[in-house]
């Protein structure tokens, strides 16, 4: 393995761990919280984009910090979760 597939491998997991992280503080599936992060781009452009600053943190801090930016997401974008 590379070190670039390494880094993409690493990064897959951290977000599958925050999709998880957040589906069991919201009481839904992993699924359903995929689907609603798909929607406004959060996995790409927060947990990815962040990656680094996140990592560095909590658990409870990071399934906070990314279930803020769902809510907030959502809302600015007229979706009710």
């Amino acid at each position: 393995m590379t070190q670039k597939e390494h880094i993409k491998e690493s990064r897959m997991i951290f977000a599958s761990s925050c999709i998880e992280a957040v589906a069991k503080k919201l009481n839904i599936s992993s699924s359903e919280t995929y689907i609603r992060m798909k929607k406004v781009g959060l996995v790409e452009n927060f947990i990815f984009k962040c990656y680094d600053a996140l990592h560095s943190q909590s658990r409870e801090h990071v399934t906070e910090d990314v279930l803020g930016a769902l809510l907030l997401w959502e809302s600015k974008m007229g979706i009710k979760g």
